[in-house]
């Protein structure tokens, strides 16, 4: 059940290329089904065994070629030997060449279909065709040799550690939860003052307060989660004092984590909303969203004193993160927040805005000319004409609108401006 789980993730992340024309939301996307992909082929629940799984692709690539041989050489002799199926591919190539010639040169609209199934002829095209060959087809071979001879990597878990002593590791969380709610009360000050807080404050600005503290509190969050899974290891949890003592420090500093992530969401809503929405303030807000989603999940776990579920979800959760993402049409939503204050402010970066993508065309579109068209030339202009193989539903529907109201020409475009 769980490596269906993962063959389905990794279905949709790939999907998302067809339905977002974001080619780094797409990257981010190709990188979470390599890995999910791999789970789905050679399982793994533990850290680990999901650590080792990673690992094995590449080595799986390589021992896969002889086996590939070996499979070849070793056709049943009642079937087709391996010259035969090469001959045979041969003719078939070059008779659908000679009458699919023959077709497209008798009817044009023919011609244009053909033209749209087939790729690049071009020596660039030829070696993009390659390299994508070579790497689909060497992953494909590594998976079926997984698949052929799985691993067993249930049974890997790190040796057992001697518990700690009680006071070697509950006097450093007692006084790490004492910093942290010293933290947190300070930041209640910030949350009732809001944006008055932030001004009056001497010699601060809004990017000195957002900027600057977000990415120290982004690190804080990551390093807790560490702290809490090495001290989760280690604490005894023999007797009932024990655990109570492991569920009080353990859910004090996960609660109080919350709130450092809370903080840091609203460092970087104020930062967002003085100086607009960027493709990375949009990321870092989502993992830091993720974190805090893995902070209850942790919580749950130290209630329960079990967390053998947890690493599964933490990349299961990562992974909807990351299509939450692309439903949410990260390049149009950024427009929209950025057209949506100009409207209130007068302020746009409009060199920015035309570096997007075209799922942002729609939100665009919205602008006064001018500023419409100095945001949609750059976009219009690198807007290729897909063919089957690189259907896009983003890239069509901008097509489609820039096709009904062109983006005229404008020579007076504004440069980037900044806040």
């Amino acid at each position: 059940m769980a490596r269906a789980v993962w063959a389905a993730a990794t279905v949709a992340l790939v999907a998302v290329g067809s339905v977002r024309a974001a080619g780094w939301l797409f990257a981010l996307c190709l990188l979470a089904a390599a890995v999910t992909a791999t789970l789905a082929v050679t399982g793994g629940r533990s850290p680990f065994g999901m650590l080792v799984a990673a690992t094995l692709p590449p080595a799986a690539t390589v021992r896969a070629l002889p086996w590939a041989v070996r499979g070849l050489r070793g056709t049943h002799p009642a079937g087709p030997g391996v010259g035969r199926i090469l001959s045979s591919l041969a003719v078939s190539a070059g008779l659908l060449t000679l009458f699919g010639l023959l077709f497209s040169s008798a009817d044009a609209v023919f011609a244009d279909l053909v033209a749209g199934l087939l790729p690049d002829i071009s020596a660039g095209g030829v070696i993009g065709w390659l390299a994508r060959l070579l790497l689909i087809g060497g992953g494909l071979l590594g998976g079926a040799y997984l698949v052929t001879r799985p691993p067993n990597l249930d049974g890997l878990r790190p040796a057992p550690t001697r518990p700690a002593h009680r006071l070697e590791w509950a006097l450093p969380l007692a006084l790490l939860d004492a910093l942290f709610a010293a933290f947190v009360l300070v930041q209640l000050t910030v949350f009732f003052g809001g944006a008055g807080h932030v001004l009056r404050t001497a010699g601060l600005t809004y990017a000195q307060y957002a900027r600057g503290g977000f990415w120290q509190l982004l690190a804080v969050t990551a390093l807790t989660l560490l702290v809490i899974a090495i001290a989760a290891r280690r604490a005894p949890k023999a007797t009932r004092v024990d655990r109570l003592l492991v569920r009080a420090l353990l859910g004090t500093l996960t609660v109080l984590s919350l709130i450092v992530v809370a903080s840091a969401l609203y460092r970087m809503q104020v930062y967002a909303d003085a100086y607009g929405a960027t493709r990375l303030r949009l990321v870092v807000a989502t993992v830091e969203l993720w974190l805090g989603l893995l902070f209850v999940l942790v919580g749950v776990a130290v209630a329960r004193l079990r967390a053998d579920w947890l690493p599964r979800l933490v990349i299961g959760t990562a992974v909807l993160a990351l299509l939450g993402l692309a439903l949410v049409n990260p390049d149009r939503l950024i427009a929209d927040r950025n057209v949506d204050r100009y409207l209130e402010t007068g302020r746009l970066d409009v060199g920015y805005l035309s570096r997007l993508s075209a799922d942002a065309v729609p939100a665009l579109d919205r602008l006064p000319e001018p500023l419409r068209a100095c945001a949609l030339r750059e976009i219009a202009d690198e807007l290729p004409r897909d063919g089957l193989w690189a259907a896009n539903l983003g890239r069509e529907r901008a097509r489609r609108e820039l096709d009904a109201t062109p983006a005229a020409g404008a020579t007076d475009c504004p440069g980037p401006l900044r806040w």
